[in-house]
């Protein structure tokens, strides 16, 4: 519950509030914020009550199971009745103010540290008001659900951001957000793509959800909406990653594709139900896509693109990183290339961003031009028959001399390409067939 109210009351990506949840766990972190000075005598108070759902410290208990005697905590619904509280005292520390340990300034200046005093107040203003209780109730009228680091449904792979990770995330759909999340890869790039982007994402969305891949993106316009409904046309799996409360569809044209991607997979979010997206909150929801998957795909993503920060995001945690090149006079590919001037790996489809990804055996198929009649000959006879002019015959020596054999030989090699049809005897003189010339010289040039 406590971790609940927290997603309220810290930004994403807070790395000095994941610092304060590593130290002191969530509901010593929320008490001090509720209590301010006295939130540590607060937190030992309720820590020895365990799993007891009231104390009653003069007010009585709320049917929420809050603390409306314990310093005001009756702001937070649900947090001093949540199986967990006991281990605030455990996690803290020993008794009274002792259990949160490096508390900056004394008196009514006292707070955590890493904060200056105008944010605490903030956090502060942000704490007193967080209902844990009325979000887990829309949520679940969303059909969704609150998923926390230690449950069975988290995945590990998170964990990688350190205190940056989140507090816990907002999952709506049925499947398991780990199980997926084990065999998944990110599809990102430009909103304003062009239709080579959309073609692309749309492909690879499709050929990662053929070959069992989970496609993951922001639920953005773009090269984002396109991998999704490529997945989606594919029968395959996608999760959507947004920068909003999962209640609340954002950017509104694509409600309807989000609300398919839930009923199919999973939306999910580190923000509580009904909040909106900002600026900077789309630039932190791109750890969290480039955490959860293997690796990484940018397709068409200009020099300031967000796309590019989910991809060296991916590079810094160890995963792989991808993308799909561009025409170089495009502005939309510049960023791209700029990656692939680095560590990205270039990629040009679902099979090769598998090789990349995917187990020991998971090859691409190799990449070639068409084989002509002509890669099929002996390597003396294709000497030979790249020596006879494209206009006009040739007599024997002049042949074995351009080919760079006797004449005897080439006499052998001649007669073994008229049996293929690629050369024919004029007299004493030898010239290409049509096909030969057109097989030989296939822009029409002169020898």
């Amino acid at each position: 519950m406590a971790r609940v109210a927290l997603t309220r009351v810290l930004e994403p990506g807070d790395a000095v509030g994941g610092r304060w949840l590593r130290e002191w766990g969530a509901v010593a972190v929320l008490r001090c914020l509720v209590d301010g000075p006295d939130g540590a005598d607060g937190i030992d108070r309720v820590g020895r009550v365990g799993r007891v759902g009231r104390v009653d410290g003069g007010g009585g208990g709320d049917r929420n199971g809050g603390v409306p005697g314990v310093n005001g905590v009756a702001e937070v619904d649900g947090v001093a009745g949540a199986d967990g509280v006991a281990g605030a005292d455990r996690r803290g520390g020993t008794e009274g103010r002792g259990v949160l340990q490096g508390i900056d300034g004394v008196g009514p200046e006292a707070r955590l540290p890493g904060v200056t005093a105008k944010r605490w107040e903030g956090l502060r203003a942000r704490a007193r008001r967080v209902r844990a209780v009325r979000d887990l109730e829309t949520a679940a009228a969303a059909g969704a659900r609150f998923v926390m680091p230690g449950d069975a449904e988290w995945p590990a792979q998170l964990d990688d951001l350190g205190d940056a990770r989140p507090v816990g995330l907002w999952v709506r759909g049925h499947p398991s957000l780990r199980i997926w999340a084990l065999r998944s890869v990110a599809v990102v790039g430009a909103r304003a793509c062009t239709e080579y982007g959309a073609h692309v994402a749309a492909g690879l969305g499709a050929g990662l959800a053929e070959r069992g891949w989970v496609v993951v993106s922001g639920g953005a316009y773009g090269v984002d909406g396109a991998a999704h409904r490529g997945a989606l046309g594919a029968g395959g799996a996608t999760v959507a990653v947004l920068a909003c409360g999962v209640d609340r569809p954002y950017p509104r044209g694509h409600a309807q594709l989000i609300g398919r991607i839930a009923e199919q997979g999973l939306v999910v979010g580190e923000l509580p139900p009904g909040d909106h997206p900002t600026p900077s909150r789309f630039i932190l929801r791109n750890r969290v896509i480039a955490a959860l998957t293997r690796g990484t795909v940018v397709v068409e993503a200009a020099y300031r693109s967000g796309a590019l920060v989910t991809a060296r995001c991916a590079r810094d945690l160890g995963r792989h990183t991808m993308g799909v090149p561009g025409p170089v006079t495009s502005g939309l590919s510049a960023g791209v290339h700029e990656l692939l001037r680095g560590d990205a790996v270039l990629v040009g489809d679902a099979a090769e961003v598998v090789e990349l990804v995917g187990d020991m055996g998971d090859l691409a198929p190799r990449r070639r031009g068409p084989v002509v009649p002509r890669d099929l000959l002996d390597p003396g006879a294709a000497r030979v028959l790249a020596a006879l002019p494209a206009r006009g015959s040739a007599g024997v020596r002049e042949v074995a001399r351009e080919a760079g054999t006797s004449a005897d030989d080439a006499v052998v090699r001649l007669y073994e390409l008229r049996s293929l049809g690629f050369v024919e005897r004029h007299g004493d003189g030898w010239q290409l067939t049509r096909q030969a010339f057109l097989s030989v010289f296939p822009e029409g040039g002169d020898a």
